[in-house]
C-alpha cells in the first residue's frame, strides 16, 4: 500500500484570504437550511446586538477554498483527489466573523498518518482565521485517502 510522506509535517500552506459579502451569508444560510433571520436580515442582526450579519457556524471553511488551486496542497503530496474523503472537522471560536470582514487564513500541515496496516491515510491541517491582529476561530480538518491511491 502507498503512504503519504510524513516529510511534509510542519509545511505551512499558502494564504487564503476573504472578504465577508452579505450576499455569501445569505447564500450559505439557504444551503445549510439556516432560518434564524439573525443570519440573514441585517435589521433583525441588529436587533440582536450585531453589527452586521454574523457568519453561522461552519461558514469559516468557506475561506480554505479562496485560493486559485484550493486542493493544490493535496495533489503536491500526490493525492488522487478522486479519492479523497472527509474525514472530521472542528472549530474552536474566539470572536465572531461579521459581513464586512476581511478574514485571512493560514494553515499548516499538522500531522500525517496510517490506520488499518496503511490501507488509510489520514492528513491533519491545521488553520487559524484572523481578522487584522484578532484571532477569529481556530479549524481543523482531517482528510482520508485510501492507500494505494496516490
Amino acid at each position: 500500500m502507498s503512504t503519504i510522506d510524513t516529510s511534509a509535517i510542519g509545511r505551512e500552506l499558502p494564504e487564503a484570504s476573504m472578504l465577508v459579502e452579505r450576499g455569501r451569508l445569505r447564500l450559505f444560510c439557504k444551503a445549510i437550511g439556516e432560518t434564524d433571520p439573525v443570519y440573514t436580515d441585517v435589521d433583525a442582526a441588529r436587533a440582536a446586538g450585531h453589527p452586521d450579519l454574523p457568519a453561522p457556524p461552519t461558514f469559516l471553511c468557506a475561506i480554505q477554498h479562496e485560493r486559485d488551486n484550493p486542493f493544490d496542497w493535496l495533489n503536491e503530496l500526490g493525492s488522487d483527489l478522486t479519492q479523497v474523503l472527509h474525514g472530521e472537522q472542528h472549530f474552536t471560536y474566539h470572536a465572531l466573523a461579521y459581513a464586512g470582514d476581511r478574514l485571512v487564513l493560514s494553515s499548516r500541515i499538522a500531522d500525517i498518518y496510517q490506520r488499518k496496516g496503511g490501507a488509510l491515510n489520514f492528513i491533519v491541517r491545521n488553520s487559524i482565521v484572523r481578522r487584522g491582529e484578532t484571532t477569529v476561530a481556530e479549524l481543523k480538518d482531517i482528510v482520508v485517502i485510501p492507500g494505494g491511491h496516490q
